[in-house]
């Protein structure tokens, strides 16, 4: 039986999760704000945890209503029977996503969904379940848009960025998820070498490996939310889990450089609890120092930005890039994340797409750079092609980036968690018209403020002797949450020796407990470096 379900992404790749989900065969797939809809039933929402690399995580509604009050969340999430969906001793949580004047505070709205939850269980069985915001066994999670509120069962549990490889991170890594729509909106499929000049903690390189072979990001978790659910089915998983039919060979090479080696390191550890060392090569090498590659290959690279880090001379490391382009790429294709304009220019190089894509919170742009030998004159003629057809499209359409954008503008801190995906949000309208609110309350308090001075017929000079003049405006804070570091090393036993990818048993006929064994990769990291 088929049934709705919602994959959530970053701003920038819902045509990419789109694609991702055709391919895998679900239906009714429809484009959204973050977020891509589709139909399928329960072997496909599995699927979709395991094999997709561009999800945040998979949402199951349950319920759709309409409410103008949080009485009438309240009263609508009551007539839900839970025990269908939350066992008796079992724990859950709300994570709530508020779109809506009425509904400002989206923790208000958590609360009122789970004292309806509970106020039922207590009614009916005179216990009340418990809640567990750290390892629930039933995650909730309810959005309300205007009035039209979705409670959905999310069937992914913990972020599905966090894939499981990552044993350590350099300064600000690139999240997994964005990694992977990066490579596959270059449509590279393993048919060249890949190159990253600029790796750090290897996330490309890795998701590209993932990608040319076809592996599933899902082989590394340990766990998913819906095996909790109580209509969980294990014979299915594990016939999803074990199947490695799609799985292909990769003919080519996939090289990360930096010039950190603390970053080299880092990298070089997590490629190896990926398993696919045979795949990757990581070296110590300065981008200045580039040379043409011997074999044809493509080149993907998020370098510094200059906000969370930077290099001494931001400028000039562009202008660097460029250069080693257009002298050692000749015959390729580069494709550069960034997010300054100023940096761009640098490159000197004009760009044959620009994709808008958000990375966490900066507004960024995707350039793809195709380099060529000599005039552009004679590549023309010799059958080059700069822009595809598709690309001209693409770039032809209205709206590709936002009405009077200005490159540098960040988005409003509750629009998108940095690290995790985004959980509570407004719209941005919303935070513009509290300030407008609250600019006409200073007006209105300053006006009362100087007639009650005129009434009283007294002046507060502030040049007076014996006083300094203040400036008593409020002071506005900076409330930029921080981007958290995710702790990756649980259940990674660091004994043993390294073992590739497929000296892991994660042939089809192992059994599924031997796979679940080596999802702790008790024999895979070596510290030899």
């Amino acid at each position: 039986m088929e049934f709705e379900l919602i994959a959530k992404t970053f701003m920038g790749l819902e045509p990419v999760l789109a694609k991702e989900l055709i391919q895998m065969g679900a239906n009714n797939v429809q484009i959204g704000r973050r977020m891509v809809s589709f139909t399928g039933d329960k072997e496909m929402m599995y699927r979709a945890n395991f094999q997709l690399h561009t999800a945040i995580r998979i949402l199951k509604p349950i319920a759709k209503f309409k409410a103008r009050s949080a009485d009438d969340v309240y009263e609508e999430i009551q007539k839900i029977d839970w025990s269908r969906h939350i066992e008796e001793g079992k724990t859950f949580s709300v994570d709530s996503v508020v779109y809506s004047e009425e509904f400002r505070n989206s923790r208000f709205v958590t609360y009122k969904v789970k004292d309806a939850i509970v106020d039922q269980f207590r009614e009916r069985t005179g216990r009340r379940p418990n809640i567990s915001v750290s390892n629930p066994d039933i995650r909730l999670n309810i959005h309300v848009a205007e009035y039209d509120c979705t409670l959905s069962l999310d069937s992914s549990g913990e972020s599905l960025h966090r894939r499981g490889y990552r044993q350590e991170s350099v300064e600000a890594p690139l999240n997994e998820v964005l990694a992977a729509g990066m490579i596959l909106m270059t449509g590279w499929q393993g048919d060249c070498d890949f190159i990253d000049p600029m790796c750090g903690s290897g996330t490309l390189v890795v998701e590209a490996a993932l990608i040319a072979r076809n592996i599933s990001p899902g082989v590394f978790r340990k766990n998913y939310a819906f095996e909790k659910w109580p209509d969980f089915d294990q014979e299915l998983f594990d016939n999803i889990y074990n199947d490695d039919s799609q799985e292909r060979e990769f003919a080519h090479h996939i090289y990360g450089y930096d010039v950190d080696m603390k970053a080299v390191n880092t990298a070089r550890l997590n490629v190896r609890a990926s398993g696919l060392t045979k795949d990757i090569t990581i070296e110590q090498a300065d981008f200045k120092d580039f040379k043409r590659p011997e074999n044809k290959s493509i080149l993907v690279t998020n370098p510094p930005y200059g906000e969370r880090i930077s290099t001494p001379n931001l400028l000039g490391t562009y202008k660097m890039i460029g250069e080693r382009l257009k002298h050692q790429f000749m015959g390729n294709e580069a494709w550069v994340l960034s997010y300054r304009e100023e940096c761009f220019d640098q490159i000197g190089l004009k760009p044959s797409i620009k994709i808008p894509v958000y990375n966490g919170s900066l507004e960024c742009e995707f350039r793809k750079y195709t380099i060529f030998d000599g005039s552009f004159k004679d590549f023309r003629e010799e059958g080059g092609v700069v822009k595809t057809d598709d690309e001209k499209k693409q770039m032809a359409e209205k709206h590709r980036f936002k009405k009077n954008r200005e490159f540098k503008k960040r988005l409003d801190e509750e629009l998108q968690d940095q690290g995790d995906d985004i959980r509570s949000y407004t719209f941005k309208n919303h935070f513009a018209k509290t300030e407008e609110r609250n600019a006409d309350r200073k007006r209105r308090f300053a006006g009362a403020y100087s007639e009650r001075e005129h009434r009283d017929g007294r002046r507060f000079d502030r040049d007076t002797k014996g006083s300094e003049r203040k400036d008593f405006g409020r002071k506005s804070g900076d409330f930029g949450r921080k981007g958290k570091d995710f702790d990756r090393n649980r259940g990674f036993d660091r004994k043993g020796k390294n073992f590739d990818y497929k000296e892991r048993a994660f042939g089809k006929d192992a059994k599924r407990g031997e796979k679940r064994s080596n999802r702790e990769f008790t024999n895979l990291i070596d510290h030899d470096d």
